[in-house]
């Protein structure tokens, strides 16, 4: 990316994707400055400091506001007052997905959706490393793609899961393959409390795309199914594809008879019986079509497509199995941080169940999970910010409301209420970040508490 040697690049945040953002653009001949409202981390103040880059923090200084291009952190709003000083003195603003593609060479695989993104990108990890293809996996998950984007020649795919907040200022981001999986409320605190807005957000994965290339998207989905009218009116759109568990579609995935069928090209292959695919639920049988339809129009073969939907295995923090502890399951579910996710967890399963819930509160409504609480829960133990939100929608539904004051309070206190063959499930429809640096630290904290019994 010539465009950007011996200019003054200003970034935004200093947190994983920002550092990154930093250091591609120091390795491209650019001189980054920087700049954090927050603290820095030790680590990431170690990586500026190694390669030369200057720094602020607890600040936005002048010299960051006089950038000539501003690339922006996933965890800095478009309405924070750097942001809109860039762009309302029309300077570029790029988000750190944006800037990094413009060094790719490799064809992308992008998904998004409000729930089973980080489970689609794995999956389709596993389907890769099964077909013995080549592939780095970054974006929202793990890796920031600043950070593998000199590593990606021709031959290789980009595996990328990407966030509402990562296409917010995108402009050339082009994926050969786009995956749509869901479309639910959250994070409506970053979008003035406008789902539409959220919404818009989201398809933006496919702005760019044509008809060389693939977009694929959830059949079930209403709000999705919406919208795809408007897609199809461009005159170059991609090609499309849906997945659907409810009905045949004309060209996509859909189940018949239990089997997974795929129908490309108006032909039909019977790829496998429904009971063979290794994660169990209808949420995750959805995330197997779209795993198995990306890999089809990348042009994986169909035996590696159903090795890869038999064995995967599903990923941390997701309904992961902790341990067994005198008859009672504890399953950590840290990644469910909107009410759709608890909703698809709570599906999940039909045995009794004690729920903690909360967090810092996204602007959710917790009245929709009314009916699998009522069928499913008799005690709701309520911690963080959120526990007087809970408390007001969910306190008349629940037999049983408790409070704790950490995650190991949480733990003691279902373990004192479930009953031999029933369930405590951390599944929080909440952000971490008012008692945990991430979902992964609240994950890994309700685990040791779990094990400490």
């Amino acid at each position: 990316m010539t465009e950007i040697k011996n200019r003054h690049i200003v970034i935004a945040g200093a947190a994983r994707s920002g550092v990154a953002a930093a250091l591609l653009s120091k390795r491209l001949g650019a001189i980054p400055f920087v700049s954090d409202a927050g603290t820095i981390s030790d680590e990431a103040k170690k990586r500026l400091d190694d390669a030369s880059i200057r720094y602020e923090e607890k600040q936005h200084s002048e010299e960051a506001f006089n950038g000539e291009l501003l690339v922006v952190s996933p965890g800095v709003p478009s309405s924070a007052p750097i942001v809109r000083h860039y762009t309302d003195n029309r300077k570029k603003v790029l988000s750190e997905i944006e800037f990094a593609s413009r060094s790719n060479l490799s064809k992308i695989v992008a998904v998004t959706g409000s729930n089973g993104k980080t489970t689609v990108i794995n999956w389709l990890a596993h389907t890769w490393s099964l077909a013995n293809e080549d592939f780095i996996l970054a974006g929202n998950v793990g890796t920031a793609f600043s950070d593998l984007v000199d590593r990606t020649p021709e031959t290789l795919t980009a595996l990328l899961e990407v966030s509402s907040f990562q296409l917010d200022h995108i402009e050339r981001f082009k994926p050969k393959v786009s995956l749509i999986l869901n479309i639910t409320a959250d994070h409506l605190d970053r979008y003035q409390h406008n789902f539409s807005l959220y919404a818009q957000s989201k398809f933006r994965i496919a702005e760019n795309q044509t008809s060389s290339d693939w977009f694929i998207y959830n059949f079930d989905d209403p709000v999705i199914t919406e919208q795809i009218s408007e897609i199809k009116k461009r005159s170059n759109h991609p090609r499309m594809l849906a997945f659907s568990y409810k009905n045949e579609v004309s060209e996509g995935a859909f189940i018949r008879d239990g089997e997974l069928i795929l129908k490309l090209n108006s032909e039909e292959e019977h790829l496998m019986k429904i009971g063979e695919i290794g994660l169990k639920g209808n949420h995750n049988l959805q995330n197997g079509m779209a795993t198995a339809l990306a890999a089809r129009a990348a042009e994986i073969k169909n035996e590696f497509i159903r090795e890869s939907l038999r064995t995967f295995e599903g990923v941390e923090h997701r309904l992961e199995l902790v341990r067994e502890y005198k008859g009672v399951r504890y399953i950590n579910d840290s990644k469910a941080t909107n009410v759709n996710a608890v909703w698809y967890a709570l599906d999940s399963y039909s045995t009794p169940m004690v729920l903690i819930l909360g967090g810092r509160d996204k602007g959710n409504d917790f009245k929709l999970l009314e009916h699998q609480i009522r069928e499913k829960v008799h005690t709701i133990v309520a911690i963080g910010e959120a526990r007087a939100s809970i408390k007001k929608f969910l306190g008349n539904i629940v037999p049983n409301l408790i409070e704790a004051n950490s995650m190991k309070d949480a733990v003691k206190k279902s373990k004192k209420v479930a009953k031999r063959g029933e369930i405590v499930l951390l599944s929080p429809a909440c952000a971490s970040f008012d008692m945990f640096e991430n979902y992964e630290h609240r994950g890994n904290e309700f685990k040791q508490a779990v094990l400490d019994l």
